[in-house]
């Protein structure tokens, strides 16, 4: 087996394809570096990750003199690699036969120690002590690196050099150009993941900036992703300028819900409100980034206009109702519309639902009466898949990198799933509302109230008991006597299962307004069972009911990013 050896540690490697810091990595070194990311093309160009490398053959170790950028150098059977921590490494690990000839000019490590030292000096040179305005504060690597790599004092006594910066740069985007270190992240990825190449370097050596070519600001819908990128406070997010410190900040693992793509995403919350939602790596799902409309579609969840308390239609108007009224007299409506008429009773679960959700009121509502339906609430769909990267025309470019769905749902294979195990066929919530039904639960959680107006449109027909939970007013809930407060996927924990079949678990971020009652517990409590309900009890019910779940069992408590295939028909 292949092994790399890493401040004198055996590492095996097998067939993998690797850098210096990719393999000081699998031995629990971190290398420091600002411009390498595993989704983008090495450029080499921050110098922060040198390292000395060698090789160990035949029993024969061979140094190179000079120290070298990790990133850009590979790995092989018997590579040595001798970090700037090299003196801080197992005692108990045996050296390897170093030449006299190479420690003569000091120790193993202490060259790329200071060769690091000299990096950082170099990076900051020019760059402004504004740490206390800046957003990037208390996740910035150079605050980080200086602390740990850097020098205690600056020799710089000249002026900095202090060009202008550049809101112009994008509607949400800002360049604070003096903070910038060149690592040309985002220009890669203008160029290589989204193909629009907004972004360029302009002039030479000390006078290097980043800008977007005249006449093309960075408007992209994966843009957002280069604030992320940015290893230090350059790049600003507009949304996020000054409203946290990110110290105060408490992040959730997440799944987005703005589309069927399903991205893993990082929700950055405090105080049950959400500031910020970052790219949470996933092969499986979306790769590195997310796009824009799951970056900034958060606000949403903290709008004054949601629905936050159930209310009760009476004389032509709702007034709020507490829930230990709402819960019987609902239960009672629908055992008496079950028991007249079981066929007219539809129930209206939304692909925005988590399959826990589904699955708590098909076996309510199932248990009514077999004859009581189900039908799938309005898939919201725009457009076409949008896939990156695209050319300057906007063209599409294979192979594609990154694709935003035109299906606006992140669950609607989760929901089909729960209703065919239920009944055979998958009733569209359109047919349901134009049909006339005597009774209708219709449980959305819509963030865009759009969604619900354009399948409903102006010829549904009212169903006598009609109850509308939801997170805005919309046509359904003006019709409806029951008008019940939903939740946001931050507020709840559950799994969605994406496009591809993805079944992702995703915790709680934060909790909903005081009034309302997750769509978990409402269905929960509609089944007259008591206390609080548990995701992952009802995740593993789930589990050993419905055959396409099966793999959710291993999901037994709230999850931090369980992921599996899921295989449905």
């Amino acid at each position: 087996m292949p092994t790399v050896y890493v401040n004198d540690k055996p590492v095996e490697i097998g067939t993998r394809k690797l850098n210096c810091v990719q393999a000081a990595d699998l031995a629990g070194v971190f290398v420091p570096h600002y411009c390498w990311h595993e989704a983008l093309t090495v450029v080499a160009s921050c110098r922060m990750c040198l390292v000395e490398v060698g090789e160990l053959k035949d029993g024969k170790l061979t140094m190179q003199p000079k120290v070298v950028p990790g990133c850009q150098t590979p790995v092989k059977d018997g590579t040595v690699v001798v970090t700037g921590e090299y003196a801080k490494r197992h005692p108990a690990l045996p050296a390897l036969p170093y030449d006299p000839g190479y420690t003569k000019g000091g120790q193993p490590g202490e060259r790329a120690k200071k060769a690091q030292a000299d990096t950082l000096e170099g990076l900051l040179i020019n760059h402004p002590l504004d740490c206390p305005v800046c957003d990037k504060a208390g996740e910035c690597k150079l605050q980080d690196f200086s602390f740990k790599y850097g020098r205690s004092e600056s020799r710089m006594v000249d002026a900095k050099n202090t060009p202008p910066n550049k809101p112009h740069l994008s509607s949400k985007i800002t360049l604070f150009t003096d903070r910038c270190i060149m690592c040309t992240r985002c220009v890669r990825f203008t160029r290589e993941v989204s193909g629009t190449s907004e972004l360029m370097v302009t002039n030479r050596g000390h006078h290097e900036e980043i800008d977007v070519f005249p006449g093309r600001p960075l408007e992209n819908k994966l843009a957002g992703n280069v604030v992320e990128l940015c290893p230090v406070g350059a790049l600003g997010s507009k949304d996020f300028l000054y409203k946290q410190r990110v110290w105060y900040l408490k992040t959730t693992d997440g799944v987005c819900s703005r589309c069927a793509t399903g991205c893993s995403t990082a929700v950055d919350h405090n105080k049950d409100i959400v500031y910020r939602v970052n790219a949470r790596p996933n092969p499986e799902a979306q790769g590195h980034f997310i796009c824009d409309d799951g970056r900034y579609g958060y606000h949403f969840a903290n709008s004054t206009e949601r629905i936050t308390r159930p209310l009760l239609r009476a004389d032509g108007a709702t007034r709020p109702a507490p829930w230990s009224a709402v819960t019987p007299r609902l239960r009672e409506a629908f055992d008496r519309a079950a028991a007249e008429n079981p066929a007219g009773v539809v129930a209206v679960l939304s692909p925005f639902l988590t399959v826990e959700e589904a699955f708590l009121y098909a076996t309510y509502f199932k248990g009514l009466s077999a004859d009581v339906r189900l039908a799938l609430g309005p898939v919201p769909v725009v457009g076409q898949d949008d896939t990156y990267p695209k050319d300057v025309r906007g063209n599409p470019v294979e192979p594609v990198r990154f694709t935003i769905r035109a299906e606006k749902c992140p669950n609607r294979r989760g929901v089909e799933a729960v209703l065919r195990h239920f009944q055979k066929d998958i009733v569209p919530f359109d047919a349901a509302a134009r049909e006339g039904v005597a009774a209708m639960w219709f449980a959305g959680g819509y963030p865009d109230r759009d969604a619900v107006g354009a399948d409903t449109g102006t010829d549904w027909k009212t169903p006598g008991l009609l109850v509308a939970q939801d997170l805005f007013p919309t046509v359904v809930t003006a019709a409806a006597g029951f008008v019940l407060p939903a939740t946001s996927a931050f507020e709840k924990d559950g799994t969605f299962v994406n496009h591809a079949g993805l079944a992702q678990t995703f915790p709680r971020a934060v909790r909903p307004p005081v009034e309302v009652r997750t769509e978990l517990q409402l269905a929960y409590d509609l089944l007259g069972r008591r206390g609080l309900v548990q995701a992952g009890a009802v995740r593993a019910e789930l589990a050993r009911a419905v055959p396409a779940f099966a793999g959710l069992a291993a999901a037994d408590r709230p999850a931090t990013g369980v992921r599996f295939a899921l295989e449905m028909a």
